[in-house]
């Protein structure tokens, strides 16, 4: 597979892995966290942004290896 296919498929895994993971935590957030005060809001809010981060670097590191020669 060329770098350039993988871009292709990667950048569109990207986007619709964080598209479900955004309706996902908000679900989630608006469930059990919402509500009920700083102490259990805040450390959700972080985790949840922080959360996306090895996936998406994952699927980057994937799509930079270099074209098999």
């Amino acid at each position: 597979m060329t770098m350039r296919t993988r871009k292709a498929i990667g950048t569109i895994a990207t986007v619709a892995f964080l598209i479900a993971y955004a309706l996902v935590m908000m679900a989630v957030g608006g469930m059990l966290v919402v509500g009920r005060g700083m102490v259990f809001e805040l450390p959700f809010y972080i985790l949840a942004g922080l959360g996306w981060l090895p996936v998406v670097m994952a699927i980057i590191r994937w799509m930079s290896k270099p074209d098999p020669a």
